[in-house]
């Protein structure tokens, strides 16, 4: 199920700063993973609407912390 995979994909993003890197580079890393194209988008972006609407409910200040908001806020 790709709620799973969302959740799995932000997890090792915040605890492994080599994926979280390839993470922010783009879709790449992403590939072969059970995701549609706007559940990538919204990985790559940090958008956390998107992303809490999926898995339905809100995601831990850890995950936020570490990987939304600077996902958000870096320049594209």
């Amino acid at each position: 199920m790709s709620t799973e995979v969302m959740m799995e994909v932000l997890e090792r993003a915040a605890d492994d700063i080599t994926f979280y890197a390839q993470l922010a580079e783009g879709s790449a890393v992403l590939e072969g993973l059970d995701l549609t194209m706007e559940e990538k988008a919204a990985l790559i972006n940090g958008d956390q609407r998107f992303i809490e609407s999926r898995i339905g409910k809100k995601v831990d200040k850890r995950i936020e912390k570490l990987v939304l908001l600077p996902l958000t806020s870096r320049e594209k």
